[in-house]
């Protein structure tokens, strides 16, 4: 027996998955409230030291946080339509919460609204590998001279990638160049700007949150939590991919998110495993993140959400439930209008503390309005089958994937099983 701890440190609450990755089997799992008001080790290590005196001491401590609000990311591209998009999506692929798309040759004032979202990261983009620089170049002497601060991923035009990082590394801008984000129309290519916006978020945001003292909680952090979930679903859907597509609904204490793994069309383009069909490609693993739908700070943005839909708007006497049930409605109608095709989900998962604290036929009965919502303007999945992650192994598989894939494979399962 091997174990190892998983933790997500979210905002409102941390999770613990122990894990014995020589079978995949879940040792023990608890949650405790995070203790940003003082330091999140602290709820941290009353897990462990729980964890500890029930199953016995780990080997290793894997962690992922969306405390402190997560990862906010801004992104400017070239044009709307084209690299601003699909910077956009990457960005959500990454785990980010994009506060901010900018589009075309920035002003003083359009970078005053950039700076005004307050982002974490830029994300700057624009141009295919050999098309034009020069929206690019603009963009990057614009942030120098305003004497931008926030860390810079460039992920554009490769021509000029070298060029553009000088500039800003030159004015003291901390800048990391990688792979263009749409190196040819029509082909996207998430990993590379995926890594670099995650290697950021490591050295820069999580010591910047102020989340705890010290440097442990920092090297503690492998992932930001949405983007260890985006794995754990890239993983669950490998098991799925001779049956159909695959859709989960997160919803959180602050932001309720969507993630959808869609069976790859063989007569799209693909590069680097991603699809390109058009202008700015497809992302057949993608997720969105709806910051103003969350059941504990973010009702009033429900209620609001739900209205502007024609959904049902909950009644507060109702319980957190009732707001889940319109959030993920909400959420899932957002998904899709990305150009997301649900037709071919068999299966579907619900996460989130309100679904795994929930009576079976509660949590089930919360997702019906987003099953059977015939005036979404979507189409719906046919038959899937409905899990709730109960036991909350989306994130755990998600970090365990690349050095214990049996493990993480194997808690995957357990919940199609479930």
């Amino acid at each position: 027996m091997t174990l190892v701890a998983c933790l997500d440190v979210g905002s409102t609450d941390t999770k613990l998955a122990v894990v014995d990755v020589t079978d995949g089997r879940l040792a023990a799992t608890a949650t405790h409230p995070t203790t940003a008001g003082t330091d999140v080790l602290d709820g941290v290590d009353a897990l462990l030291a729980a964890a500890a005196a029930r199953v016995g001491p780990v080997e290793h401590v894997y962690c992922c946080s969306s405390a402190g609000g997560g990862l906010r990311l801004a992104v400017v591209g070239q044009e709307a339509l084209v690299s601003a998009d699909a910077a956009h999506r990457v960005a959500l692929s990454a785990g980010a919460r994009v506060v901010h798309v900018a589009a075309g040759r920035q002003t003083p004032a359009q970078l005053r609204d950039v700076r005004a979202a307050r982002p974490d990261v830029l994300l700057l983009a624009g141009g295919t590998d050999g098309g034009d620089p020069d929206t690019l170049l603009h963009n990057a002497r614009r942030l120098a001279a305003a004497r931008w601060r926030v860390p810079v991923v460039v992920a554009g035009n490769s021509d000029v990638r070298d060029e553009v990082a000088g500039l800003l590394a030159a004015r003291g801008l901390p800048v990391t160049a990688t792979g263009n984000v749409l190196p040819r129309i029509g082909v996207l290519d998430p990993a590379p700007a995926r890594a670099a916006i995650r290697e950021v978020f490591l050295r820069h945001v999580i010591g910047g949150k102020r989340l705890s003292r010290g440097t442990r909680f920092q090297r503690m952090v492998s992932a930001a939590t949405p983007d260890a979930v985006l794995t754990g679903l890239s993983m669950l859907a490998d098991l799925l991919a001779d049956q159909g597509d695959l859709l989960v609904v997160d919803v959180g204490g602050a932001t309720t998110d969507v993630y959808s793994a869609l069976v790859p069309d063989e007569s799209a383009t693909v590069a680097s495993g991603v699809a390109g069909t058009g202008v700015a490609g497809i992302l057949w693993r993608a997720r969105t993140v709806e910051g103003d739908l969350g059941v504990r700070w973010n009702t009033d943005g429900i209620t609001a959400a739900a209205q502007r839909e024609r959904l049902t708007v909950p009644d507060p006497a109702g319980g957190a439930l009732g707001f889940a049930a319109a959030a993920a409605a909400v959420a899932v109608r957002r998904h899709t209008r990305t150009g997301r095709d649900l037709r071919n989900v068999v299966s579907v998962v619900a996460s989130g503390g309100v679904f795994r604290h929930a009576e079976p036929t509660a949590a089930n009965a919360a997702l019906a309005p987003t099953l059977h919502d015939h005036a979404g303007g979507w189409a719906l999945p046919r038959a899937p089958h409905v899990a709730v992650d109960r036991r909350y192994v989306l994130a755990p598989a998600g970090l365990l994937a690349e050095d214990h894939p049996g493990a993480a494979a194997a808690l995957l399962r357990q919940l199609l099983h479930r």
